[in-house]
């Protein structure tokens, strides 16, 4: 039927849902979450559309419109919301009672609506900044929506006219007509849409972005706000946008030169303050060209007594915080709030105990660049044509650069101690894995001890049935490769004669019956846990250990690998010269230079745990073979780019004597 509906004015709280609605059984529709838009729209506006209701009970159902009504109902119960209460009349259309296509009603108000086009949508946004005179809040207020919305439409309803017809006419995508909103200019705009597409190719946003680029800089990207007040003081022109954080530097040139003078004052801050021989800036820091510098790191020195009572101080202080990390309650801010302090304070003391010498800051400077929105100086850097040239070499000496002298990496007595218990267990590990050598040896020192002159062969090992106590500041930390080996050969052993339940006497005969590789192994795991806290033996002083040492354990990396508790125990300096000189990441350590402790350490311990996929054959050989120098079993010559293979031991070449 074809039929004009009655206008009539009907109170809000005389209005109920119509069991004809063909949303009235999608409750969802009507949440507030999902009415908020229309809810804020009818607060500003009122109500555009009148609700298709018809009489129900001697009240009106509603029809058509139930999102409307919700809207409705909430502004009614809103007291923040002025005049509307449940006797506020709004303007409705009557539906006859004999009307018999309700249903066919309310179908085609929600599904005959277009969805409004985007391109619309953006330019009615702009229209109403333009001529009604509206801002971004009050047109947010009105839509129920957020400011950065509003301001994100209004820059694509201000796009030049004719890029906004190619995205009509899907010549452009309308992402691509997003991008020239990075320039509020249209002329520019335009100029740049012309010259892309003289050759009729796809354009793409990307394209469009970079090209905008050269036409200047937002004030509100990093090096816009870095140089603006200087920008201004000197005239520069800006383009402005509808919305200012969007406005534009269009002088890129003076852009740039504002931007090298502001990073020469930071290079010639850093020289001056450190002491090198001179400071350059550059706006981007190449690293590949940068491959041929050299760099120099602070050594150590002697502090003052002013210096020394502050590190006496620093030193409290840690401690504290130590205890205050091992907090299992605290939450993962409070720490990180903790590890900042940390990593702050040893700063301090490496401040107070490092230093440049003299020579090197002679032949070294410092580059200023623009990265990640600040100002990063590259410190301790050395021209190429200022490198100490390695001539010498050829005649056996060698220079600065390759022997560091004074600059060697220091290892604190107390990470020594600890790195003496960890070579320890990894030779306790080795000599678990070589049962037959072992006992051998362990025999050998019996018979020796016993037979010999009193003179012990060697004092490395404790035979005396005792297992020597491992002494650590940080057991939990250290690398388990070792103890997980160690844990697999006890998984191997036969423990079938130790039975406590029995007397010594049936014990030994038990034992007596074991296959002689059992018993090897019996008495290598005994003995492996009686190594005592070691470095590499001397040949002179200790040949026997010192021979069987380079036997069971010619490569320490095969039990052991350098972890984030080792790295954390060294100065910032000496991780940048292991990583560049010991490892030959060169590039990696200039890089991580401006970055803080705690990063350098977490880039090593991935680094060892998972080699990455990007290092030479050079650079990953040093990385598997690397530890620190007193660790490696003495006088190894080696191929260390090949895998050390362990070779099993035939069960009928163990020694008779066991």
């Amino acid at each position: 039927m074809t039929q004009a509906f009655k206008p009539v004015s009907v109170a809000i709280g005389d209005l109920v849902a119509h069991p004809a609605n063909v949303r009235v059984k999608s409750p969802e529709t009507y949440a507030s979450d999902n009415i908020a838009n229309l809810k804020a729209s009818i607060a500003v506006l009122g109500l555009l559309q009148p609700l298709l209701v018809q009489k129900i009970d001697g009240k009106f159902g509603v029809l058509a419109g139930g999102r409307r009504h919700a809207a409705l109902q909430e502004l009614v119960a809103d007291k923040s919301a002025k005049g509307f209460t449940k006797t506020t009349k709004i303007d409705c259309r009557l539906v006859p009672d004999d009307c018999d296509v309700t249903t066919a009603l309310s179908l085609a108000e929600n599904i005959n609506q277009a969805p409004m086009n985007a391109i619309d949508e953006f330019e009615a946004f702009a229209r109403m900044m333009e001529v009604d005179g509206q801002t971004p809040e009050t047109i947010a207020k009105t839509f129920g929506t957020t400011v950065a919305a509003v301001k994100g439409r209004l820059r694509y309803g201000l796009i030049h006219p004719d890029i906004r017809d190619a995205a009509r006419a899907k010549t452009i995508t309308l992402d691509t007509m997003k991008a020239f909103a990075d320039h509020p200019s249209q002329d520019v705009q335009k100029e740049v849409f012309e010259a892309l597409t003289k050759e009729d190719s796809y354009l793409q946003a990307y394209t469009v972005r970079q090209a905008l680029k050269s036409r200047g800089v937002q004030v509100s990207d990093d090096i816009g706000a870095f140089v603006r007040e200087e920008y201004e003081a000197r005239g520069g022109a800006i383009a402005a946008d509808l919305l200012e954080e969007h406005s534009v530097l269009e002088d890129a040139e003076l852009v740039e030169t504002i931007l090298l003078e502001k990073l020469t004052a930071a290079a010639e801050e850093a020289r001056d303050q450190i002491g090198f021989a001179w400071a350059e800036a550059v706006i981007r820091y190449d690293y590949a060209a940068m491959a041929d510098y050299g760099r120099v790191y602070p050594g150590p020195i002697e502090p003052d007594a002013k210096g020394q009572k502050r590190l006496e101080t620093i030193t409290a202080e840690l401690e504290q915080l130590e205890r205050e990390m091992e907090d299992e309650s605290l939450d993962k801010d409070a720490y990180e709030a903790l590890y900042e302090k940390v990593d702050a304070l040893e700063a301090e003391a490496r401040d107070l105990q490092e230093a440049y010498g003299a020579d090197d800051l002679a032949r070294s400077g410092v580059i200023a660049s623009w990265s990640n929105g600040q100002v990063t100086l590259h410190v301790g850097l050395v021209r190429p044509e200022d490198r100490q040239e390695s001539t010498s070499k050829a005649s056996g000496s060698a220079s600065k650069d390759d022997n560091p002298g004074s600059d060697e990496i220091a290892y604190p007595a107390s990470l020594q101690e600890d790195l003496k218990t960890e070579r320890a267990m990894a030779l306790g590990a080795a000599m678990a894995m070589h049962p037959k050598a072992t006992l051998d040896l362990t025999l050998f020192k019996l018979v020796s001890d016993v037979v010999g002159t009193g003179m012990s062969v060697t004092h490395a090992i404790k035979v005396d049935a005792r297992k020597e106590h491992r002494n650590h500041a940080k057991m939990d930390e250290i690398d388990s490769t070792s103890l997980e080996q160690v844990a697999v050969a006890h998984d191997g052993l036969n423990l079938s004669w130790n039975d406590e339940a029995i007397s010594p006497a049936e014990r030994f005969a038990r034992f007596r019956e074991l296959k002689p590789i059992e018993k090897a192994r019996l008495v290598a795991y005994a003995t492996a846990a009686t190594t005592q806290s070691c470095f590499a033996r001397d040949r002179q002083r200790d040949s026997l250990m010192h021979d069987f040492e380079i036997e069971v354990m010619p490569d320490i990396r095969v039990h052991w690998t350098p972890n984030a508790a080792l790295f954390n125990r060294f100065k910032k300096a000496c991780l940048l010269k292991i990583l560049g000189e010991e490892l030959g990441l060169t590039q990696e350590a200039v890089t991580l230079a401006s970055s803080s402790k705690k990063e350098i350490v977490a880039f090593c311990d991935k680094l060892f745990s998972e080699p990455f996929a990007t290092l030479t054959d050079a650079q990953r050989a040093a990385v598997a073979t690397w530890c620190p120098p007193m660790m490696q079993t003495a006088g190894v010559a080696r191929d260390e780019t090949a895998p050390i293979a362990e070779t099993p031991e035939p069960e009928n070449e163990v020694a008779q004597a066991a």
